[in-house]
């Protein structure tokens, strides 16, 4: 296999716009020829083989064919690596040496998005897919008074998760969320007539903040916002809330249903290229909808103003205060030490690129000493409540989960809520927490 070219590898990875629009991405011959091009090349490399459970697939089927070759693999085995592909992204950011700009031009997550897109468009998704993606539905139903009770105390009893293992083929073991039906966005109702007094702007933030708060956040964990909204209003930033939002996509991108992402970009971009016209910045606090935001849209809508508008204005919410402190304007009094933390970095958050902003935040809290865990939980968005992958991604998190038994850790958190319920899970004596509500804790407001 040749290997001209290589030293395009040497180069920053450049991310091609996706042509999802046209007929040529959904073809099924094209998109078969794709893939055994793609997985030839990954087969003779194979850096990618301990990440998620896509690579292992295919290597075994290749080394268990008849001609030991890509040529050998039935091309139904194809869609066995697409269902094990969650569309992490470290694959592309961090191990492959044949992205683009290096001729064979390699983008693994966005070819598996293609598949996943192929199929959706033929076939369709399952029940339980639809529903599990389906987060801005589920969440008003769920969180409807009386009913939240109900759907919750059904999700934490063992008969419960046993009839929606045999209904939905959700796990009986998988974390699943609570509902609340006081919202975020109710519990934080004052902000949507925030009206900015004293602004104090920096060379890189604009100083006043539009909260995102997310599906996860709004009906699941209200708590993250409201630790989000204490600790930036310390730091004298203003906060507001969009007039709404709806989901950010990604649970829909996971799916293949590219027009359903479409369709929640119309809703929320519109109303947040609005707010940064009026001078204001944007942070939301879980990653995946950050990186949907600063990544997935601009690439499916690469002419679109206001998503590049968008996504020069969003910001990790500890990505957003290490700007700020850079500046002087980050408050440095802490009324409490964290002593040692455990700190589990998101894939979706590392393939940012913007560095460990979270550890650097925590590590200014006098006496505080953070562990950075790079390992991935196995979560990834729906992967790991499915009946068919959670036991693989309980093994994927294998690595994280004996990185914290061997921390002897004060505290253990993960910006991803589902990441850390996920590893918490396997370790009795840590609680998954927010590191928003861990530097809350130590600014004591």
């Amino acid at each position: 296999m040749s290997s001209t070219g290589r030293e395009g590898s040497l180069e920053a990875p450049t991310r091609h716009p996706l042509d999802w629009q046209s007929d040529e991405f959904y073809a099924e011959e094209p998109l078969y020829e794709e893939l055994e091009r793609v997985f030839d090349i990954c087969h003779g490399c194979r850096r990618c083989f301990n990440l998620c459970n896509a690579f292992p697939t295919l290597f075994d089927a290749v080394d268990e064919s008849d001609t030991m070759e890509v040529d050998g693999v039935p091309r139904k085995v194809y869609w066995d690596v697409v269902d094990h592909c969650y569309l992490c992204d470290m694959c592309y950011m961090s191990k492959c040496p044949y992205v683009p700009p290096h001729e064979w031009n390699i983008d693994f997550p966005h070819l598996m998005l293609r598949a996943k897109a192929a199929r959706f468009k033929k076939d369709g998704a399952p029940v339980r897919d639809k529903i599990l993606s389906a987060t801005d539905t589920v969440g008003k139903l769920a969180g409807i008074p009386i009913v939240v009770d109900i759907v919750n105390a059904t999700n934490q009893s063992k008969a419960g998760r046993k009839l929606l293992e045999a209904t939905l083929g959700v796990h009986h073991k998988a974390p699943v969320p609570t509902y609340h039906s006081k919202t975020a966005r109710k519990r934080l109702s004052r902000l949507e007539a925030a009206v900015p007094i004293d602004v104090k702007p920096t060379d890189k933030t604009r100083g006043k903040v539009v909260l995102y708060t997310t599906c996860y956040g709004n009906r699941n964990h209200p708590k993250i916002d409201e630790d989000l909204v204490a600790v930036f209003e310390h730091n004298n930033i203003p906060m507001a809330l969009a007039e709404k939002e709806s989901c950010c996509g990604m649970p829909k991108l996971e799916l293949g249903d590219l027009e359903a992402v479409a369709k929640a970009k119309d809703i929320n971009v519109p109303i947040l290229a609005a707010m940064v016209d009026k001078g204001w910045d944007i942070v939301t606090p879980i990653p995946s909808c950050t990186l949907m935001f600063k990544q997935e849209l601009p690439l499916m809508f690469p002419e679109d103003e206001d998503v590049a508008k968008v996504r020069d204005a969003i910001y990790d919410p500890f990505e957003y205060l290490m700007l700020r402190h850079k500046s002087g304007e980050l408050k440095t009094e802490f009324e409490k030490t964290l002593g040692k933390v455990s700190y589990q970095v998101p894939c979706h958050l590392r393939v940012q690129n913007i560095g460990f902003k979270t550890r650097d935040i925590l590590q200014l809290v006098p006496g505080t000493q953070v562990e950075v865990v790079e390992r991935c939980s196995g979560h990834d968005g729906t992967y790991a409540v499915k009946k068919e992958f959670h036991d693989i991604s309980k093994k994927i998190a294998r690595p994280a989960v004996n990185k914290l038994k061997r921390a002897d850790a004060n505290y253990f958190v993960s910006d991803c809520p589902m990441a850390a319920e996920q590893i918490a899970q396997e370790v009795e004596e840590h609680d998954a927490i927010n590191p928003m509500s861990l530097l809350r804790s130590a600014y004591g407001v």
